[in-house]
């Protein structure tokens, strides 16, 4: 039986985690949940898992059984012995959750894409030195790491893009979106942040720096199209020029449980999906509306630290979008401006002080950006 913990368990990812695990109560053990401020839905899920040690790392409470504080989320991971920890926290902070993870020699099931964007050649060397797998929860890279199985080489990577709220929208539809209204994603349902950076496409930006760094795929050789029905999730084009599909229904299920049972495969509610009367159907980016995909591959020719810059200076956009102070154009106006910047320190990735130095650098280039472009 597989021991896991689950980093974000009151989030959509960890609460699909959690019916996986319902499902195979013989296959996986649940010894650890973390939640950030839900307190009370950690402590009514140690009911049903009674052996699970709780965290919670954004909000104090006066409970005694819950793991609290600044260093809960690396006592939660060092103290349980778990197999596997499937971190869902989302953004830069969940970095911190990977590296204790491959630190400890534990298997990762990564849906925090932040976490290769910023440091992945670091935590890849990481894992290789404590003998732990780097297991991918997106689904566009759970589809890119079984194609990628194949024997045959390739001569292209595609992942899809569903495209987000405004998909069909051009820059004349988006000056005065609100935050509400990007987040109405037409297909998944997900967090805040998560579904505006869909609106953007700045997630798809995110996958495609993910991919690059993860499976070490030339950028060049990296494509995204656009795919509204969301059941194709990647594809590879081989030498003789055939195209090899992954085609699931538009749930996260089955990737989630591909990266908890692995290298086990068991069929998922999911799984199976009829494509009789379905369609499918692809169109290029729209780059011109949103930017943000070509911003990515720019970040990705510039090389170290401009991921960490991209990733780290959307964030900050994206909160301040958030909060009413910026319309929703300027969240790329703001990322472009930081990848024009020359980086003004030095940067090796396989130091993790250099890897925050950046990160910290882009955020109050944002952040002083913003003041002096007010609305930008």
């Amino acid at each position: 039986m597989k021991k896991i913990i689950i980093l974000g368990a009151t989030g959509s990812i960890g609460k699909i985690a959690l019916d996986i695990a319902r499902k195979f109560p013989q296959k996986l053990h649940v010894i650890g949940l973390q939640a950030h401020t839900q307190a009370d839905t950690l402590l009514t899920l140690q009911k049903e898992f009674p052996h699970a040690t709780l965290a919670l790392t954004g909000a104090s409470h006066p409970n005694q059984h819950l793991l609290q504080g600044q260093d809960a989320l690396c006592r939660l991971i060092q103290n349980t012995h778990a197999d596997l920890v499937l971190n869902a926290i989302a953004g830069a902070s969940g970095l911190h959750a990977s590296l204790y993870t491959l630190e400890k020699g534990i298997d990762l099931a990564l849906a925090n894409k932040e976490s290769i964007v910023m440091a992945g050649e670091y935590l890849k060397k990481i894992a290789e030195k404590n003998g732990a797998k780097i297991l991918p929860v997106d689904s566009e890279h759970s589809a890119l790491f079984y194609l990628m199985k194949s024997p045959l080489a390739v001569d292209e990577y595609i992942i899809t893009a569903s495209g987000g709220a405004f998909r069909g929208k051009k820059v004349t539809d988006l000056h005065q979106v609100t935050a509400q209204e990007a987040m109405k994603h037409p297909t998944w349902r997900m967090g805040a942040k998560i579904s505006i950076d869909s609106a953007t496409l700045a997630n798809k930006g995110l996958e495609v720096i993910e991919a690059w760094k993860l499976f070490d795929i030339p950028i060049d050789k990296i494509n995204v199209l656009q795919h509204p029905q969301s059941l194709v999730h990647a594809l590879i084009r081989t030498q003789d020029g055939a195209l090899h599909a992954y085609i699931s229904e538009t749930y996260m299920e089955l990737p989630i449980q591909n990266a908890l049972l692995d290298p086990e495969l068991a069929l998922a509610s999911c799984s199976f999906l009829d494509l009789v009367d379905k369609t499918l159907s692809f169109t290029a980016i729209d780059h011109e509306t949103f930017p943000m995909v070509n911003l990515a591959y720019q970040a990705c020719r510039q090389g170290d630290p401009y991921p960490i810059i991209y990733n780290a200076s959307n964030e900050e956009a994206v909160a301040l979008f958030q909060a009413g102070k910026i319309p929703f154009l300027a969240i790329s106006r703001i990322v472009e401006s930081a990848l024009s910047q020359l980086y003004p320190h030095p940067f090796n990735p396989l130091i993790l002080a250099d890897i925050w130095q950046a990160d910290r650098w882009s955020r109050e280039f944002s952040s002083n950006y913003y003041k002096e472009n007010h609305t930008c």
